[in-house]
């Protein structure tokens, strides 16, 4: 056991995170940002860096010498999350996510324009979407130096967002009711329906003018937990179930549009 404090840990932590070549600055995410976080927690952290300048490598966080894993630059899917590590640091479990400040500030731009891209991602049923980065720089904690600024949810987004997570659920619930329905296939209509409830969660998070950067309470948070029972009741039909599903979404997606966006 680590006779470190929490406080003491993050301290150290973030110092040799910061005195990597490159980095620009270091931020403290997830739910230990937040402040929902437990005991178990994981350490979520993000070293931003420009990746136009060259001087970030991976091979400098793997020389640390810190247990776990390092992946380069691009090796988890090269988008908007474009690598990171996994480390125990001190008996902590410790994630680092890579964050190219040439592409944060690109995305930041988009997303005040109201533009956005939906990239598949490892663990995520709907995907994410590229303005996560900016969700990042509303939401975390800065540790050292200097990330952008994030004020508000931007109008823009809050107005193109919705339509397209929406759309992209009933797109989903559609084929699951002409193409999987028909054939019996209970797992691709229950897969279905839960691919379609975590787009239209995003949708009503949007709409609310919400921020977002996982998936882990993205139904709870959109009151859309009431899909459990559906999917766990066998007695419901495959139809029914499709059709009882879109209702439910429909419905959370609707209310969000009429609700105040929060502040920060």
């Amino acid at each position: 056991m680590s006779e470190l404090t929490d406080d003491v840990f993050l301290d150290h932590l973030a110092d040799r995170l910061a005195a990597l070549p490159g980095v620009r600055a270091v931020a403290l995410g997830g739910s230990r940002a937040q402040g929902t976080h437990t005991a178990a927690s994981d350490w979520d952290t993000a070293v931003y860096y420009r990746g136009s300048e060259g001087e970030f490598a991976p091979r400098h966080l793997r020389d640390v010498g810190w247990e776990g894993e390092v992946s380069e630059i691009g090796e988890w899917g090269g988008g908007v999350f474009n690598g990171g590590a996994w480390l125990s640091v001190d008996g902590r479990r410790v994630d680092v996510h890579y964050r190219d400040l040439d592409v944060v500030e690109r995305v930041l731009g988009e997303a005040r324009g109201g533009r956005f891209r939906i990239e598949p991602l490892m663990f995520h049923l709907a995907g994410i979407p590229s303005y996560l980065l900016v969700a990042e720089l509303a939401v975390n904690r800065v540790l050292r130096g200097e990330a952008p600024r994030v004020d508000g949810y931007p109008d823009a987004l809050r107005e193109a967002a919705p339509a397209e997570w929406w759309g992209r659920a009933e797109l989903t619930l559609e084929y699951a009711r002409s193409g999987n329905v028909p054939l019996g296939g209970r797992t691709e209509v229950v897969g279905a329906v839960a691919v379609a409830a975590l787009q239209a969660g995003h949708a009503v998070l949007a709409g609310r003018g919400e921020w977002v950067t996982n998936e882990k309470r993205l139904l709870a948070r959109a009151g859309l937990r009431g899909i459990d029972a559906l999917l766990a009741d066998g007695q419901v039909g495959l139809g029914e179930l499709v059709a009882r599903a879109r209702e439910l979404m429909a419905r959370a997606v609707a209310r969000a549009a009429y609700q105040e966006p929060r502040k920060g």
